[in-house]
């Protein structure tokens, strides 16, 4: 038997598939004792199905609509409108029109409705959908309201919808349209209320925003509304916009738009007492649904009425935490160069390495930083590598400090916790910042390779339960390796070499950033050889025309096997497996052990290696390399001649010498460390690999893939019981496809706010953008703006402007004149390379894709830290 229409009160939870998102909501708002819900029906999915399955037409536009893609800007126009037409014209079932007809003669036949869309895919937790289909108000009469039904159906398949559908992943036919007839509300006032602040999402916030008649002109945007604000039960904001419009209803049915007379446009539209009574409603409501929600409300002579509760999709996630009080993170992927989200795998493993107080929310790390913040030692050591790495970052955590919100712990309970200090000592002894020269430098690279080749040996044959065991064994190397106090003095020897420089030229000198020369072409930067390996390779390709042809035009992701029959192509194949034996298991977020590596992808390389061919002439490896190694000679040539004449000059001249030796001694070890831990990940990956192998003959899982959807323990446990519970495996990726679209901030508390900071700069010319200097020199050219890396097309003058780049954009380097991110530090990936390669580099600038466009051409001031739109 049919559903054809149920009541709101009807209505189950489980019923989502008949009465579609709003519905669903809208029933569960109802059973909630003292909040007012206009009362009345939801028309099923099953009338709209029914009223279509019949009509072949429709069904040869979703066939032809299924095979389109979210660009085809040229046919979706033209199919949805054909659609929408087919959907007007056909004919509610008679027996759904007749218990629509029952439904209504319960109520007044001078009722007015608001006939609204209820998608089966909106306002669920994963994509709100909101706003995607129609909604009609003030609708009068029986046969207005069937129409209107019909014309929500056909919302369905507006354009905007029928994009957003497929951006989200949703199958046109799985999606169905049920529509609520409900009471009208004749508002006075209306509006939406979030139980999350919806710019900064702190959760402690209630936000209101008002205006004068129905809510159409606030959800259409033809009005500005007011703004409140309550925290704890106070009012913290009231901002009181300039209304010019209200929407009304007419007598006749429908709507208009009337001017507000002078007297009410400044007027506030709600009282300060029932600003407080709709926050309560609202957290009553939160409570109710055990999230923050998105709440649309209107007020009458009765009171407020809510008319829809949907959960907020936007809001970042808070760690989870069972440490007491309210607690500050600063985003782990702000400082790895990653700030995309990662699979449960991929944590895991990170955590397992990991000695730092992690959190993981919304398929990110976060590092707990509130016992630091709490003590004013550790809080100033903080602050202080804070403005050194990442200006942003200080400033949103001295948001937080200047407010008050985490002010410093008793003496008695604050344990104090001194901020390491290193210093490089002057010349005169072997150890320079406690390292001994030279031999520890090779000592750690041989270790470290050593290894990894026996890693390699000994997870041979490995499986089931022994692999994991065996693997989470092997994490216990790799972090002596890590975390070795020989490793970490070089780093630190390195950087405070550079540190030294810096200040100490800027002293003696007046120069500025001198240590970014001098730390051109250092030798053993394993990251910036990699660069250099491709134009190398580059090299190899650009002799033999018919490789080159066929690598512009092939997909083929085995094209590595189809080199050999062409003339040149086993040379060709021969130096891409080289490259990728040395180099194959970095990516784009490497640190994500379930992303895709270049050795499991080498189409991935083409775009660079083709681009290097394109740009540069034979040898442009060597010439590169030779070149900075110049530049930074005669940094060091001047610069000491310089100190020479200065009083004490010859001492000066000493100190410097010593220092500019360890720069470039210790300073290209720092890309090491991650480069281990990389390929130490690939080798774990494909052990897995080929497990999950196994556990897809057997059954167990669908895809090989499906192990990425698992934390390391969930997977040890499927292994050891040779069964896996689907249903967690499809949460996590209906998660993670939320979790994609979120963008992390650089400092979250654990109430939901998420601060990103400010430069607060005064020095910079008129409309130019504020970042951190981090590699010197200005350069002027075409921006070159780049979500991911294999669709970067550069040419030699480019700038590259993107998100962030780890060690997997190095390739692309060396066809940039240079380098403006949106992450990053003065010791990221990015900055050290950019360094080394002598681009002038400006990171950390906020929103610098949305700000700067692809094709415009711009300066960088990579000694200033700031970037011009020409």
């Amino acid at each position: 038997m049919n559903a054809w229409t149920i009541g709101f009160k009807e209505a189950q939870a489980s019923q989502l598939t008949l009465t579609g998102g709003k519905g669903a909501n809208l029933s569960e708002l109802s059973r909630i004792g003292d909040v007012r819900v206009p009362d009345g029906f939801c028309v099923t999915t099953n009338v709209f199905r029914q009223a279509l399955e019949q009509r072949p037409a429709y069904q040869a536009l979703l066939d032809e609509l299924s095979q389109l893609g979210a660009d085809d800007h040229n046919r979706i126009p033209t199919l949805t409108e054909q659609i929408r037409a087919e959907i007007e014209d056909s004919v509610i079932p008679p027996e759904a029109a007749l218990e629509i007809t029952q439904r209504l003669s319960q109520f007044s036949l001078d009722q007015a409705y608001a006939v609204r869309s209820s998608a089966t895919a909106e306002d669920l937790p994963q994509a709100s959908f909101a706003g995607q289909q129609d909604t009609y108000l003030n609708v009068r009469g029986l046969e207005n309201i069937m129409r209107h039904i019909r014309r929500c159906w056909a919302s369905l398949f507006t354009e905007r919808a029928t994009i957003y559908r497929i951006q989200n992943g949703f199958d046109h036919r799985r999606a169905a349209l049920a529509v609520l007839v409900q009471h009208m509300v004749r508002s006075q006032a209306s509006g939406i209320l979030f139980t999350a602040d919806p710019v900064t999402s702190d959760r402690r916030i209630v936000s209101i925003e008002a205006g004068f008649g129905l809510g159409e002109a606030l959800v259409s945007g033809i009005v500005s509304a007011d703004g409140y604000k309550i925290r704890a039960g106070q009012i913290v904001e009231i901002r009181i916009a300039a209304k010019t419009l209200s929407i009304e209803p007419i007598a006749e049915g429908g709507t208009q738009t009337q001017p507000l007379g002078e007297d009410r446009m400044q007027q506030q539209v709600l009282t300060e007492a029932q600003i407080l009574e709709l926050a309560a409603i609202g957290r009553r409501i939160e409570a109710h649904f055990g999230k923050p929600q998105d709440i649309e409300w209107c007020l009458d002579d009765e009171g407020f009425h809510i008319v829809q509760s949907r959960p907020i999709t936007t809001l970042f996630p808070i760690p989870e935490t069972h440490s007491p009080g309210r607690r500050v993170y600063l985003s782990t992927g702000h400082q790895q160069m990653m700030t995309d989200a990662m699979k449960p795998l991929g944590l895991s493993f990170f955590l397992m390495v990991t000695p730092a107080p992690m959190r993981p929310a919304g398929g990110r790390l976060f590092v707990d930083v509130t016992e630091l913040l709490s003590a004013p030692a550790s809080r100033s050591g903080l602050l202080a590598a804070m403005g050194q790495s990442d200006p942003l970052m200080r400033d949103a955590l001295m948001t937080l400090l200047e407010r008050g919100d985490f002010p410093e712990a008793p003496p008695e309970a604050a344990q104090e916790v001194p901020a390491k200090r290193r210093t490089i000592e002057p010349p005169g002894g072997k150890h320079v910042g406690g390292v001994e020269d030279p031999e520890i430098v090779e000592e750690l690279l041989r270790s470290n390779q050593d290894s990894v080749e026996r890693l390699k040996q000994e997870i041979r044959g490995k499986s089931g339960t022994e692999l994991l065991d065996f693997i989470q064994a092997d994490i216990d190397e790799l972090k002596r390796l890590l975390f070795d106090p020989r490793s970490s003095a070089v780093i630190m020897a390195g950087m405070g070499a550079a540190a030294w420089i810096n200040q100490q030229m800027s002293e003696w000198l007046g120069e500025t950033n001198a240590a970014d020369s001098l730390s051109q072409s250092v030798p053993g930067n394993v990251t910036a050889e990699m660069g250099l390996a491709l134009l190398d390779a580059a090299d190899v390709i650009r002799r033999h025309p018919e490789v080159i042809n066929y690598l512009q035009r092939t997909e083929d992701e085995d094209f590595l096997e189809h080199l050999e029959p062409l003339a040149g192509g086993s040379d060709v194949r021969s130096v891409l497996l080289d490259y990728l034996d040395r180099y194959g298991m970095r990516c784009a977020g490497e640190i994500d052990l379930s992303r895709t590596r270049w050795s499991e992808r080498p189409l991935l390389l083409i775009a660079p290696i083709l681009s290097h061919v394109r740009n540069f002439a034979p040898g442009e490896a060597q010439r590169r390399f030779q070149q900075g190694l110049e530049q930074a000679r005669r940094k060091e040539q001047e610069l000491l001649a310089r100190l020479r004449q200065l009083p004490d000059g010859e001492s000066k001249a000493a100190e410097t010498k010593a220092m500019i030796d360890a720069l470039r001694r210790f300073s290209g070890y720092r890309e090491y460390p991650k480069y281990g831990m990389i390929r130490r990940f690939f080798v774990y990956k494909l052990a897995l690999l080929e497990e999950a192998d196994r556990l897809v003959v057997e059954g167990v899982l669908g895809s090989r893939e499906q192990i990425f959807d698992l934390t390391f323990n969930e997977l040890r446990e499927v292994v050891r019981t040779r069964t896996a519970d689907q249903e967690l495996i499809e949460r996590r990726q209906e998660e993670f496809r939320l979790f994609e679209k979120l963008t992390p901030p650089r400092v979250l508390t654990s109430d939901g706010e998420g601060l990103n900071g400010d430069y607060r700069r005064h020095d910079l010319p008129d409309g130019a953008i504020a970042g951190l200097a981090v590699s010197s020199g200005v350069v002027e050219g075409r921006a070159r703006v780049v979500r991911h890396m294999e669709d970067a097309v550069l040419e030699e003058g480019d700038i590259l402007v993107t998100t962030f780049t780890d060690p997997s954009w190095t390739p692309l380097f060396v066809a940039a004149a240079g380098l403006v991110t949106e992450v990053g530090g003065l010791m990221t990936h990015g900055a050290v390379i950019a360094r080394e390669y002598g681009l002038p580099a400006v990171v950390g600038v906020n929103q610098a894709m949305q700000q700067i466009r692809d094709g415009q051409r711009i300066r960088v001031h990579g000694t200033a830290g700031y970037i011009e739109l020409l």
